[in-house]
């Protein structure tokens, strides 16, 4: 049994849309016409995904947000708890999806499940959504016999995950806006106002200050060329995310990325925290820790740091303990590792990881502030100083004419 996505005609000739479960496309249309509506459109909800996956082109509306997965995870978890076999909960939940297309991808892993696969091999069918992470512990899950605890477990990842990503999202939002502006009123001064002032003082006569001088240069600059520059700047911008797509150079600018002061201690500290966070969930849903160390390698974006991590799996493989094979990557911090070894010597390694994943956390979040404390004033004293420069360059004509009026 497949899941279809279709569009009909209903008997009042109005275009409605849905999802319904059918063992082929004949199967589904024949039932459309049981309940009088006549197909105009039919998709299979995981051929339709394939082509999404492999394309990457999705509107606004069809997106899939990590709140609304958390979303339908604690969704599942509560009526699963509540007694529910996972294919009802599966159609529960798909009922209240408000996005046709999550429904309907909720709808086709039910499917799946009716037909006797588990709910993990059945979310394979969308590894866009359901990466390896959710569905290694789904599939702990439903071996322990805990898939509620585990499912609730996987949506407080997932939302705390949401929450670390709004909080930088927020952060970011003023400086960003900040500079903008500062670019935008020094770009209004130097082409609009700029110029209707200085080119009083080209008819005097008199040699310009030099100040004056390099502001007329930088505005005549900015005039005939500003939009040539910016558009360089747009193509230097394309062509760096189309090289970012090769593994080779993202590789260079991930380890760039970890040399730089304030950056790299901000990058290890989230690519560390995330690692720690997700290797503990997956411990405390009896994932083994080589797979655990895998998975875990692979929600980190830093290619420099999962590397790294794959390194310390493999030592792990031929005996070394966990703390020893992440203090030979020198890249986590000295206190998540002395955590890590403690957890492990005395069995609470997923509560040690835990903790110290939430001591990351913090120091992620105050180095950022600290980062943004130091930029907002930095930006404010640098858009001030040009301001000053403009200001000077114009007196300082203005002055000079009335010493030689007075003299």
């Amino acid at each position: 049994m497949a899941a279809f996505d279709y569009k009909a005609l209903n008997s009042a000739g109005k275009q409605v849309k849905g999802v319904i479960e059918a063992d082929t496309p004949r199967h589904a249309r024949s039932q459309l016409r049981e309940q009088k509506l006549m197909p105009l459109e039919l998709t299979q909800v995981t051929e339709k995904e394939s082509r999404v996956a492999k394309t990457g082109w999705l509107n606004r509306r069809q997106r899939i947000s990590v709140a609304e997965l958390a979303l339908i995870t604690r969704q599942q978890a509560t009526l699963i708890a509540a007694g529910l076999p996972v294919e009802e909960a599966l159609k529960a939940v798909a009922q209240q999806c408000d996005k046709d297309r999550l429904g309907s991808m909720v709808m086709a892993v039910r499917s799946r499940v009716v037909e006797g696969y588990s709910l993990a091999d059945s979310m394979a069918e969308f590894p866009h959504v359901f990466d390896d992470l959710y569905r290694a512990m789904v599939a702990s899950g439903e071996k322990s016999g805990h898939l509620e605890v585990v499912l609730n477990r996987l949506a407080d990842y997932t939302e705390r995950r949401q929450q670390l990503k709004n909080k930088l999202t927020q952060a970011m939002i003023y400086p960003a806006v900040l500079t903008l502006v500062a670019i935008a009123v020094i770009s209004i001064l130097l082409t609009a106002v700029v110029p209707k002032v200085v080119v009083q003082f080209q008819h005097m006569g008199q040699e310009l200050p030099a100040t004056t001088r390099a502001l007329i240069a930088s505005s005549d600059f900015l005039k005939d060329y500003g939009l040539i520059v910016l558009g360089v700047i747009v193509l230097l911008f394309i062509l760096f995310k189309r090289m970012l797509a090769k593994a080779d150079f993202r590789m260079k600018y991930h380890s760039f990325l970890l040399r730089m002061p304030i950056v790299g201690k901000v990058s290890k500290g989230l690519n560390t925290a995330r690692f720690a966070r997700t290797l503990s969930i997956l411990s405390a849903s009896s994932v083994p820790l080589l797979e655990g160390m895998r998975i875990a390698s692979e929600v980190m974006q830093n290619m420099r740091v999962r590397e790294a991590v794959t390194e310390a799996t493999a030592r792990v493989r031929e005996g070394t303990s966990l703390g020893a094979a992440l203090t030979n990557t020198k890249l986590f911090p000295p206190m998540m590792l002395y955590m890590i070894a403690s957890g492990e010597k005395s069995g609470e390694l997923e509560q040690m990881l835990e903790r110290a994943a939430d001591n990351q956390d913090r120091e992620f979040e105050s180095n950022v502030n600290i980062a943004l404390g130091v930029f907002e004033p930095a930006l404010v004293v640098s858009m001030a100083v040009i301001v000053l420069f403009i200001v000077m360059a114009i007196l300082q004509p203005i002055l000079a004419l009335n010493n030689m009026v007075s003299g």
